[in-house]
C-alpha cells in the first residue's frame, strides 16, 4: 500500500503528541496535570489512573509513529488515531457540558484533539476507499 507524505505526516504529528503527553502522564503526573492547574499530589488512586491513561497513549502513540513509517500499519493507525483523539475530545466536551468550563489550556487541549482526530478519521475514510 502506497502511503502519502500527508498520512505519514498526520501519523507522526499525531503519535509525536500521543507519546509526549503519554510520557507526561506516565512518568511526570504530578507536574504534568500541575500545568493545567490540576493538583494530583498525594493522591495515589488518582495517581493511578493517570498512570494507567498515560500508558495507553504511550503505547497508542508509538503504534501512530509506526504507521507512519510501515504502511502495512498505516489503516490500523488512522483508526487508533482517530479513536483515541475523538474519544478524548468528545469525552471533554461531554464533561465541559455536565461539569462546566475548565482551565484554558484544556479547552484548546479538547479543540487541538477534536482536529486532529477528524483529520485522521478522514485520512482514514479516504485510505479506506481506496
Amino acid at each position: 500500500m502506497k502511503q502519502s507524505l500527508y498520512v505519514k505526516a498526520l501519523l507522526f504529528f499525531a503519535g509525536i503528541i500521543g507519546v509526549a503527553v503519554g510520557i507526561g502522564q506516565l512518568i511526570f503526573p504530578v507536574a504534568f496535570e500541575a500545568s493545567t492547574g490540576i493538583d494530583i499530589a498525594g493522591n495515589s488512586s488518582l495517581l493511578s489512573e493517570i498512570r494507567g491513561s498515560g500508558g495507553t497513549l504511550l503505547a497508542a502513540g508509538v503504534v501512530m509513529i509506526l504507521g507512519a513509517f510501515m504502511p502495512s500499519l498505516s489503516a490500523k493507525a488512522l483508526f487508533i488515531a482517530a479513536l483515541f483523539y475523538l474519544c478524548y475530545g468528545l469525552s471533554r466536551v461531554y464533561g465541559m457540558l455536565i461539569d462546566g468550563i475548565p482551565d484554558q489550556g484544556l479547552v484548546l487541549v479538547t479543540i487541538g484533539e477534536i482536529i486532529i482526530g477528524s483529520a485522521v478519521l478522514t485520512a482514514y475514510r479516504r485510505l479506506q476507499r481506496q
